[in-house]
């Protein structure tokens, strides 16, 4: 049985991380989620251990789920060996609210899940810790123009047996995006399962066409999510701008824009070679900007 937890605290997109006090035996200064000695199903227990240790009220915590313990090693000198303690991760969400570090902990930072492998000194295995119970978002480059294959052919190896079906639980969501070519985005807990899904490593699953490899690291959500979400076709154009009309009877002719309607997403233009200004609406997605306000 496990002997002892770690619990971590997410809010939105950033989880809390804890830095252990200099004056502590076991892995002083690293950083952390909140640790604690007790049965890692006693959920009020640990909710008040997280409330002990940084003053978020255990009232505001909503248990999400626990993973697997795993044996991490503690305590370990240059007179002493180490000791390894069953730690069992576990997850809660709460609102973000300020933090006082108390009990063996000095500091705190909420943090993008993707940046915790960037801490130089942490609690051993921290980060599979974390994706045990959560999640990271994984890049995978393809070639250009099969975006959506390769989207589809990891889904139908994620619906099948055999070899893959012990990631098809680890494998959480599968994104990918019209206006971004050459990428596949991939929710899973850790990068292992995204190369043994797309047949990267070891000699079980073949190797995808047109998808080359997963991309180093986990991604930082503060990063890729603004790629994720659609934009207004209206986005980036503005009164007075020169765009060139891509579609329509006037394909090929420059105009200037004279007014954007974004409810409708539609501009008015007047175009430059008329011999009496006319006023012309078109799509927004029709029209190409080739030279802004200044």
């Amino acid at each position: 049985m496990s002997e002892a937890f770690i619990a971590f605290v997410r809010s939105e997109d950033q989880v809390l991380l804890m830095q252990r006090s200099d004056e502590i035996g076991d892995l002083p200064g690293a950083w952390d989620g909140i640790y604690g000695a007790g049965d890692p199903s006693d959920l009020d227990s640990i909710a008040g251990r997280i409330e002990e240790c940084t003053g978020l009220e255990s009232g505001s915590l909503t248990y999400v789920r626990s993973g697997a313990a795993r044996g991490l090693a503690f305590g370990k000198t240059s007179d002493t060996a180490a000791r390894f303690v069953e730690v069992t991760p576990i997850l809660f969400l709460c609102e973000k609210g300020d933090v006082s570090p108390k009990t063996i902990y000095k500091n705190s930072e909420w943090v993008d899940p993707g940046r915790i492998g960037e801490k130089e000194y942490s609690v051993p295995q921290l980060g599979e810790l974390y994706g045990d119970v959560a999640s990271y978002l994984y890049i995978l480059k393809t070639s250009i123009g099969q975006e959506q294959n390769v989207a589809k052919e990891i889904r139908a190896r994620l619906s099948g047996t055999g070899s893959l079906e012990d990631v098809q639980n680890e494998i959480f969501s599968v994104l990918q995006p019209h206006h971004m070519k050459g990428y596949v985005f991939v929710e899973a807990s850790a990068k292992h399962h995204v190369e043994k899904l797309i047949g990267r490593t070891g000699m079980s699953t073949t190797p995808m066409k047109n998808c080359r490899k997963v991309l180093d690291g986990e991604s930082p959500l503060e990063t890729v999510l603004p790629y994720l979400e659609p934009k207004a076709a209206t986005a980036g154009i503005e009164e007075g701008c020169i765009v060139e009309i891509t579609g329509g009877a006037f394909r090929g002719q420059s105009a200037r824009v004279a007014r954007v309607t974004e409810s409708k997403e539609e501009v008015t233009v007047e175009l430059y070679d008329a011999l009496v200004p006319v006023a012309l609406t078109v799509r927004a997605d029709q029209v190409r900007v080739t030279q802004r306000v200044e």
